[in-house]
C-alpha cells in the first residue's frame, strides 16, 4: 500500500535509467503499459476491500482476513461466494463472524477431498495360502 506519489515518483526514475542505458522507447511504452495494468489491478482490488468492508462485520473480516495469509485461493473463493450472495439479495445485514464461520463449514464439505487408500500386500512365491 504505498503512496501513489512515491510510486510515480519511482516509475520516473526508472524511466530515466532505462533512457540512459539506452533501452529507448520500447521499454518505456511496456513500462507506461505496464504501470497502467498495475493500476488497474490496485483500484480493482480497493473497490474489492471496499464492498467487503461493507458486507462483512469487523470480526469476519479480521478471521478472512487470518485465512487469506495461510490460504489466499480459499479466502479468494469465499469473497466471491460473499459478493454473489450480496448480489442476489440473499445478505441483507453485515456477515456475522459465524456467520462466515458456518459459511466456510459449507464450502469445506463441498469441496473436501474425499482420499482413500488401499494396501496391496505383495505376496511372497514361497508362502503356502493351505
Amino acid at each position: 500500500m504505498a503512496d501513489p506519489e512515491l510510486e510515480a515518483i519511482r516509475q520516473r526514475r526508472i524511466q530515466e535509467l532505462m533512457a540512459q542505458r539506452g533501452m529507448g522507447n520500447q521499454l518505456a511504452e511496456n513500462s507506461e503499459q505496464q504501470s497502467a495494468q498495475d493500476d488497474a489491478k490496485r483500484e480493482a482490488e480497493e473497490r474489492r476491500q471496499m464492498m467487503l468492508s461493507q458486507i462483512l462485520s469487523a470480526e469476519a473480516r479480521e478471521r478472512l482476513a487470518r485465512i487469506a495469509l495461510v490460504k489466499p485461493e480459499k479466502a479468494r473463493g469465499v469473497e466471491d461466494v460473499i459478493f454473489r450472495a450480496a448480489q442476489m439479495g440473499q445478505i441483507v445485514e453485515k456477515v456475522s463472524e459465524e456467520r462466515l464461520i458456518s459459511l466456510l463449514e459449507q464450502i469445506n464439505s463441498q469441496t473436501a477431498k474425499q482420499t482413500k487408500v488401499t494396501i496391496q500386500r505383495r505376496r511372497s512365491v514361497l508362502e503356502d495360502d493351505d
